[in-house]
């Protein structure tokens, strides 16, 4: 969708509710309807660290306005409803030589210059019956075969039909089909594709593109403690994907817990790659008050790395603010601490570190092993009360270094975010 300006947005996104409500106004309808505007301020910088680097850094700063409209449900067997989303990024700071950031869109004209704005209007007709939704329009999956990705100004979108269902207690049943996605940092819906960036060793051949990825899972929770699932995922011509999951908390003494993430997942070629991988992943958590300790293991075998579709994020444990070691034939671990200075009577403030490293990285015949690392620092505050109230403030800090491949990073990120409920 082209170029439009915050006020456009907000007149197309309430254009299409409005429009709806004359033939099929009721009372739940309106009642349960909600909206809300988020401020997103964002200032990237990434500093690369590497010999011969093509750019010294990527160093953007824009504001984004994120306005979210879904109504509640008309009366009767089958309820009607619409949700609708406006997005508008504005450039603030830019330059050819330091653009790239994935904040802003790039100028069809001139490449290497960001927009001085973009943007996206999108409408969600919706259908509920008994314990069903179905959706169909503008999506923000997240799924495990298929997760859009929120770490820039605006989010990742697509086009498509999604069916929710919980009939049945305790299981939550999935299944739909996407046909284009509007990347973080464009206006324009395109045909999607394959991530093949790192050592990954995926080969495409004939075309790049697919206008169909197909989703189905369900997901079954045995108790409040215990979860297992099973999701698939088909990019057409391009792979199959089989994902399985456990999701486990064991209570301990007072304020402690242990949580288990397990993750197993398949993924085959489909008419024009070489894909064949085996990406096993585990995650434990030990929780103390408003401490967790964390530790992470993720393993790749397989011809290929890990398949995803490109600008997703990929449902792994060892996936951080850079890296996601899903390279061919990585292993990685990863070590985390978390601490909610809750604990301590300071509500809003958190802290996060984490330090990851893999090794084994197959880079071809004849060539030596590939080694990476990744250390991240997360600092967030959200005032509590007061004239600040709902004011988000954080800071995201990540450095990544290789070995033998890749680039060698040193990032800060800065968000200052804001949402206002309008209603």
């Amino acid at each position: 969708m082209s170029k439009t300006s915050l006020s456009q947005a907000v007149a197309l996104a309430t254009l299409g509710a409005s429009l709806t409500l004359p033939t099929i106004a009721q009372a739940e309808f309106i009642k349960e309807s909600k909206a809300s505007l988020e401020l997103r301020n964002f200032y990237f910088n990434r500093d690369f660290r590497q010999d011969n680097a093509s750019q010294s850094k990527a160093e953007e700063w824009a504001q984004g306005f994120l306005l979210r409209y879904e109504s509640g449900f008309t009366e009767g067997t089958v309820g009607v409803g619409v949700d609708a989303i406006g997005l508008l990024g504005v450039k603030l700071d830019s330059s050819p030589d330091r653009a790239g950031t994935g904040l802003l869109q790039r100028d069809n004209e001139a490449p290497k210059r960001a927009q001085d704005e973009y943007g996206e209007v999108g409408v969600t007709a919706k259908l509920r019956a008994s314990k069903s939704v179905l959706k169909v329009g503008t999506l923000l999956p997240k799924m495990p075969t298929v997760q859009y990705n929120d770490s820039r100004l605006l989010p990742q979108t697509f086009q498509g039909g999604h069916l929710n269902s919980m009939e049945i207690d305790g299981l939550t049943v999935d299944a739909g089909q996407l046909k284009q996605v509007n990347q973080r940092d464009s206006s324009n819906y395109e045909d999607m594709t394959i991530t093949n960036g790192g050592a990954r060793g995926i080969t495409v051949r004939g075309g790049q593109t697919s206008d169909e990825f197909n989703f189905a899972g369900a997901t079954y929770k045995w108790s409040d403690s215990l979860a297992t699932g099973y999701n698939y995922g088909n990019l057409d011509e391009f792979y199959k994907q089989h994902i399985f999951t456990v999701l486990h908390t064991l209570p301990l003494a007072d304020k402690q817990s242990l949580k288990s993430d397990l993750r197993y997942a398949r993924s085959t070629d489909e008419g024009t790659s070489n894909i064949d991988n085996k990406a096993f992943g585990a995650m434990f958590t030990y929780a103390l008050g408003g401490h967790a300790f964390g530790l992470g293991y993720q393993s790749m075998s397989g011809d290929t790395g890990y398949a995803y579709i490109n600008g997703t994020d990929p449902f792994l444990v060892n996936y951080v603010q850079i890296g996601d070691f899903a390279n061919k034939d990585e292993k990685s671990w990863q070590a985390r601490y978390d601490y909610n200075f809750a604990s301590i009577g300071i509500p809003g403030l958190t802290f996060m570190t984490r330090y990851l490293s893999g090794d084994n990285i197959d880079l071809g015949a004849a060539k030596p092993e590939g080694k990476e690392w990744e250390r991240n620092t997360d600092i967030a505050y959200v005032f509590q009360d007061g004239p600040l109230k709902n004011l988000g403030l954080k800071w995201r800090n990540a450095t990544v270094r290789s070995t033998n491949f890749g680039n060698d990073l040193d990032e800060n990120r800065l968000i200052v975010s804001y949402v206002l409920r309008l209603w």
